[in-house]
């Protein structure tokens, strides 16, 4: 699966947001702190205006700040917002395909692989990751990960 760099500098900066605290930020501020374009993070802050992620303040002491609550906001909000739904192939609903002979089965694998999505990124919020606290399931998973590929390196299959 690959994250496009709009949802990882979406992510990253909301997360900064939240870091920040209470008042607007400026955009200059998170790209440098996040080292993203500034011309591509006032796109993203845009999208995530319009869904009320962040909100928007102008003139000199404006900028940018959390629409509600880091812990009401999941990583999937952000994702959705910038990119739409977790793990869509081809446009098509995943209870409606279907596909014949050897591929069979191949709808259940992407429903498994979007509701794996769904457990990690509807169940970490902002504030878990501006506070270096992930949820249990997900450092699980990330120690999972680890080793296998650990593993893999160990036994020369890259």
């Amino acid at each position: 699966m690959r994250i496009p760099a709009k949802v990882d500098y979406a992510i990253r900066a909301v997360a900064e947001l939240a870091a920040a605290g209470e008042g607007p930020v400026k955009a200059e501020h998170i790209a440098a702190a996040q080292d993203i374009p500034l011309t591509f993070l006032r796109d993203i802050m845009r999208e995530l205006r319009r869904v009320r992620i962040v909100r928007s303040q102008r003139g000199p002491e404006g900028g940018f700040e959390l629409g509600r609550p880091a812990a009401e906001i999941t990583l999937a909000d952000i994702f959705r917002a910038v990119d739409g739904p977790l793990a869509e192939v081809r446009d098509q609903s995943l209870s409606a395909m279907s596909y014949k002979g050897a591929a069979e089965q191949l709808p259940v694998v992407w429903m498994a692989v979007r509701a794996s999505l769904r457990r990690v990124l509807e169940t970490t919020t902002v504030a878990d990751l501006a506070g270096g606290e992930l949820p249990d399931s997900v450092l699980d998973l990330s120690e999972e990960y680890r080793s296998t590929t650990e593993a893999r390196w160990a036994a020369g299959d890259r």
